[in-house]
Protein backbone atom coordinates (compact mmCIF):
# COMPACT_ATOMS: atom_id res chain seq x y z
CA UNK A 1 0.00 0.00 0.00
CA UNK A 2 2.55 2.17 0.86
CA UNK A 3 3.93 1.87 -2.94
CA UNK A 4 2.54 5.24 -4.60
CA UNK A 5 4.10 7.09 -1.53
CA UNK A 6 7.26 5.75 -2.04
CA UNK A 7 7.47 6.91 -5.47
CA UNK A 8 6.70 10.40 -4.64
CA UNK A 9 8.79 10.86 -2.28
CA UNK A 10 11.98 8.95 -4.12
CA UNK A 11 11.86 11.17 -6.82
CA UNK A 12 12.86 14.39 -4.49
CA UNK A 13 16.34 15.19 -4.81
CA UNK A 14 18.92 14.63 -1.64
CA UNK A 15 20.36 18.18 -1.75
CA UNK A 16 17.59 20.11 -0.89
CA UNK A 17 16.76 21.40 2.51
CA UNK A 18 13.61 22.60 4.47
CA UNK A 19 13.80 26.64 4.95
CA UNK A 20 10.55 26.95 7.47
CA UNK A 21 7.69 24.74 8.29
CA UNK A 22 4.00 26.32 9.62
CA UNK A 23 1.28 24.46 10.71
CA UNK A 24 -1.58 27.02 10.55
CA UNK A 25 -5.16 26.64 11.72
CA UNK A 26 -6.56 25.19 8.36
CA UNK A 27 -3.33 24.28 5.91
CA UNK A 28 0.75 23.54 6.26
CA UNK A 29 3.26 24.74 4.21
CA UNK A 30 6.57 23.61 3.79
CA UNK A 31 9.37 26.19 2.04
CA UNK A 32 12.11 24.85 0.45
CA UNK A 33 14.09 25.87 -2.69
CA UNK A 34 13.08 29.39 -2.95
CA UNK A 35 9.25 28.42 -2.68
CA UNK A 36 6.62 26.48 -0.87
CA UNK A 37 4.52 23.68 -0.74
CA UNK A 38 0.89 23.20 1.00
CA UNK A 39 -1.93 21.51 1.80
CA UNK A 40 -4.93 21.27 3.69
CA UNK A 41 -4.98 18.37 6.51
CA UNK A 42 -7.53 16.37 8.51
CA UNK A 43 -7.43 17.36 11.94
CA UNK A 44 -6.46 14.22 13.40
CA UNK A 45 -3.68 14.43 16.04
CA UNK A 46 -3.94 11.21 18.36
CA UNK A 47 -1.29 9.01 17.20
CA UNK A 48 2.48 10.25 18.45
CA UNK A 49 4.02 12.62 16.07
CA UNK A 50 6.69 9.97 13.98
CA UNK A 51 9.45 12.81 15.09
CA UNK A 52 9.36 15.23 17.66
CA UNK A 53 12.73 17.43 16.74
CA UNK A 54 13.64 19.95 14.53
CA UNK A 55 12.62 19.98 10.85
CA UNK A 56 14.10 23.18 10.21
CA UNK A 57 17.33 22.48 8.28
CA UNK A 58 16.89 18.91 7.34
CA UNK A 59 16.28 17.04 4.21
CA UNK A 60 13.43 17.80 2.18
CA UNK A 61 13.35 14.19 1.02
CA UNK A 62 13.21 12.59 4.93
CA UNK A 63 10.27 15.73 5.93
CA UNK A 64 8.70 14.26 2.77
CA UNK A 65 8.37 10.80 4.27
CA UNK A 66 6.65 12.33 7.29
CA UNK A 67 3.35 11.80 4.59
CA UNK A 68 2.98 8.19 6.27
CA UNK A 69 2.35 9.57 9.33
CA UNK A 70 -1.07 8.36 11.22
CA UNK A 71 -0.34 11.76 12.59
CA UNK A 72 -2.77 13.82 10.39
CA UNK A 73 -1.26 17.07 11.02
CA UNK A 74 2.35 15.66 10.65
CA UNK A 75 1.36 14.17 7.48
CA UNK A 76 0.54 17.43 6.74
CA UNK A 77 3.91 18.45 7.16
CA UNK A 78 5.24 15.72 4.39
CA UNK A 79 2.87 15.73 1.65
CA UNK A 80 3.51 19.75 1.96
CA UNK A 81 7.01 19.05 1.34
CA UNK A 82 6.24 16.54 -0.80
CA UNK A 83 4.73 19.90 -3.11
CA UNK A 84 7.36 22.27 -2.00
CA UNK A 85 9.47 19.73 -5.09
CA UNK A 86 6.73 18.68 -7.71
CA UNK A 87 4.37 22.25 -7.51
CA UNK A 88 7.34 24.65 -7.60
CA UNK A 89 7.29 26.45 -10.48
CA UNK A 90 10.50 25.30 -12.06
CA UNK A 91 9.65 21.65 -11.62
CA UNK A 92 6.22 22.25 -12.91
CA UNK A 93 7.26 24.00 -16.07
CA UNK A 94 9.84 21.38 -17.04
CA UNK A 95 6.97 18.57 -16.37
CA UNK A 96 5.01 20.96 -19.14
CA UNK A 97 2.19 22.48 -17.02
CA UNK A 98 1.59 25.78 -18.05
CA UNK A 99 1.70 28.22 -15.43
CA UNK A 100 0.24 31.70 -16.51
CA UNK A 101 2.37 34.80 -15.65
CA UNK A 102 -0.95 36.65 -15.04
CA UNK A 103 -4.48 35.75 -13.39
CA UNK A 104 -6.80 35.77 -16.21
CA UNK A 105 -10.27 34.96 -17.39
CA UNK A 106 -9.05 31.96 -18.81
CA UNK A 107 -7.33 30.65 -15.32
CA UNK A 108 -11.69 29.57 -14.35
CA UNK A 109 -11.01 26.58 -17.43
CA UNK A 110 -8.46 24.89 -14.91
CA UNK A 111 -10.95 24.55 -12.58
CA UNK A 112 -11.93 20.60 -13.12
CA UNK A 113 -15.70 21.01 -12.21
CA UNK A 114 -16.08 24.14 -15.28
CA UNK A 115 -14.12 22.44 -17.45
CA UNK A 116 -15.84 18.72 -16.77
CA UNK A 117 -19.36 20.10 -17.54
CA UNK A 118 -19.69 18.76 -21.10
CA UNK A 119 -17.45 15.80 -20.82
CA UNK A 120 -19.80 14.66 -17.53
CA UNK A 121 -23.45 15.61 -19.17
CA UNK A 122 -25.61 12.35 -18.26
CA UNK A 123 -22.90 10.40 -16.92
CA UNK A 124 -22.46 8.82 -13.44
CA UNK A 125 -20.22 11.28 -11.21
CA UNK A 126 -18.48 10.09 -7.69
CA UNK A 127 -17.07 13.23 -5.78
CA UNK A 128 -14.66 12.41 -2.88
CA UNK A 129 -14.89 15.78 -1.23
CA UNK A 130 -17.54 18.37 -0.89
CA UNK A 131 -16.11 20.90 -3.04
CA UNK A 132 -17.79 24.20 -3.24
CA UNK A 133 -20.42 25.06 -5.86
CA UNK A 134 -20.82 21.60 -7.36
CA UNK A 135 -24.61 21.72 -6.78
CA UNK A 136 -24.31 24.68 -9.23
CA UNK A 137 -21.75 23.60 -11.83
CA UNK A 138 -22.18 19.68 -12.21
CA UNK A 139 -24.89 18.24 -10.58
CA UNK A 140 -27.78 20.24 -12.96
CA UNK A 141 -26.03 18.19 -15.77
CA UNK A 142 -24.91 14.38 -14.58
CA UNK A 143 -26.06 12.06 -11.99
CA UNK A 144 -23.75 12.93 -8.98
CA UNK A 145 -23.03 11.66 -5.75
CA UNK A 146 -20.98 13.54 -2.98
CA UNK A 147 -19.06 12.04 -0.32
CA UNK A 148 -17.72 13.62 2.61
CA UNK A 149 -15.42 12.87 5.30
CA UNK A 150 -17.95 14.77 7.22
CA UNK A 151 -21.28 15.03 5.31
CA UNK A 152 -23.09 17.34 5.12
CA UNK A 153 -27.44 17.03 4.03
CA UNK A 154 -27.38 15.05 1.36
CA UNK A 155 -23.78 13.64 1.07
CA UNK A 156 -22.73 9.97 1.57
CA UNK A 157 -20.32 9.17 4.26
CA UNK A 158 -17.02 8.26 3.49
CA UNK A 159 -17.58 4.24 3.77
CA UNK A 160 -19.69 4.94 0.14
CA UNK A 161 -17.08 4.96 -1.44
CA UNK A 162 -16.75 0.97 -1.50
CA UNK A 163 -20.19 1.31 -3.14
CA UNK A 164 -20.24 4.17 -5.56
CA UNK A 165 -16.86 4.38 -7.12
CA UNK A 166 -16.70 1.46 -8.57
CA UNK A 167 -19.91 2.33 -10.60
CA UNK A 168 -19.35 5.53 -11.50
CA UNK A 169 -17.82 7.08 -15.11
CA UNK A 170 -15.98 9.95 -13.83
CA UNK A 171 -14.47 10.19 -10.04
CA UNK A 172 -12.98 13.67 -8.62
CA UNK A 173 -11.10 12.32 -5.35
CA UNK A 174 -9.39 14.99 -2.94
CA UNK A 175 -5.82 15.33 -2.21
CA UNK A 176 -6.82 14.94 1.12
CA UNK A 177 -7.05 11.27 0.46
CA UNK A 178 -3.33 11.52 0.12
CA UNK A 179 -2.60 12.49 3.76
CA UNK A 180 -5.28 10.33 5.57
CA UNK A 181 -3.65 7.49 3.31
CA UNK A 182 -7.02 6.59 1.73
CA UNK A 183 -5.92 7.60 -1.65
CA UNK A 184 -4.02 3.88 -2.51
CA UNK A 185 -7.68 2.44 -2.17
CA UNK A 186 -9.63 5.03 -3.45
CA UNK A 187 -7.53 4.71 -7.14
CA UNK A 188 -8.51 0.78 -7.00
CA UNK A 189 -12.03 1.75 -6.61
CA UNK A 190 -11.95 4.26 -9.41
CA UNK A 191 -10.17 1.67 -12.17
CA UNK A 192 -13.29 1.02 -13.80
CA UNK A 193 -13.85 5.17 -14.48
CA UNK A 194 -13.54 6.52 -18.01
CA UNK A 195 -11.53 9.70 -16.12
CA UNK A 196 -9.87 10.14 -12.42
CA UNK A 197 -8.92 13.57 -11.31
CA UNK A 198 -7.77 14.56 -8.12
CA UNK A 199 -8.30 17.81 -7.35
CA UNK A 200 -7.44 20.57 -4.50
CA UNK A 201 -4.71 22.65 -4.07
CA UNK A 202 -1.98 20.12 -2.10
CA UNK A 203 -2.30 17.97 -5.32
CA UNK A 204 1.50 16.98 -5.93
CA UNK A 205 1.66 17.64 -9.41
CA UNK A 206 3.95 14.40 -10.22
CA UNK A 207 3.24 12.19 -13.43
CA UNK A 208 3.65 8.83 -10.61
CA UNK A 209 -0.40 9.09 -10.27
CA UNK A 210 -0.53 8.77 -14.09
CA UNK A 211 0.51 5.27 -13.73
CA UNK A 212 -2.23 4.35 -10.99
CA UNK A 213 -4.86 5.00 -13.41
CA UNK A 214 -5.21 9.25 -13.01
CA UNK A 215 -5.69 11.05 -16.01
CA UNK A 216 -5.88 14.68 -14.80
CA UNK A 217 -4.25 16.50 -11.48
CA UNK A 218 -5.92 19.34 -10.85
CA UNK A 219 -3.45 21.49 -8.48
CA UNK A 220 -1.87 25.06 -7.14
CA UNK A 221 1.18 26.55 -7.37
CA UNK A 222 2.07 29.27 -5.37
CA UNK A 223 3.75 32.37 -7.16
CA UNK A 224 3.61 34.86 -4.46
CA UNK A 225 5.55 33.14 -1.65
CA UNK A 226 5.04 35.81 1.01
CA UNK A 227 1.18 36.44 0.12
CA UNK A 228 0.79 32.45 0.59
CA UNK A 229 2.86 32.25 3.76
CA UNK A 230 0.24 35.65 5.46
CA UNK A 231 -2.32 33.61 4.34
CA UNK A 232 -1.44 30.36 5.35
CA UNK A 233 -0.06 31.64 8.94
CA UNK A 234 -3.99 33.69 9.54
CA UNK A 235 -2.33 37.18 9.01
CA UNK A 236 -4.17 37.88 5.92
CA UNK A 237 -7.90 36.83 4.96
CA UNK A 238 -8.64 35.46 1.92
CA UNK A 239 -8.51 32.14 0.04
CA UNK A 240 -4.89 30.99 -1.08
CA UNK A 241 -5.58 30.82 -4.50
CA UNK A 242 -4.77 34.76 -4.68
CA UNK A 243 -0.84 33.54 -4.46
CA UNK A 244 -0.53 31.33 -6.96
CA UNK A 245 -2.20 29.85 -10.17
CA UNK A 246 -4.70 26.74 -10.31
CA UNK A 247 -2.98 24.68 -13.23
CA UNK A 248 -4.10 21.00 -14.82
CA UNK A 249 -1.74 18.07 -15.20
CA UNK A 250 -3.00 15.85 -18.03
CA UNK A 251 -1.64 12.45 -18.47
CA UNK A 252 -0.56 12.02 -22.19
CA UNK A 253 -2.90 10.80 -24.54
CA UNK A 254 -6.08 12.37 -22.79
Amino acid sequence: MWELYDALIEEIPDEIIVDDVVVGGEMTYVEANGCIGLTAYRDYVQRAPMMTGNRIGRPLKEVAGYVKSWNFREASIGQSAINAWYNHPDTARRAGIEIAEKKRVEERLKDPFIKSQNLVKGKKVCVVGHFPFLEKLIAPVCDLSIVEWDPEEGDYPYSACEYLLPECDYAFLTCAAIGDKSMPRLLELSENAKGVTIVGPGTPLSSVFFEYGVSDLSGFVVTDVRLAKRILAGAESQRIFGAGMKVEYLRGGV
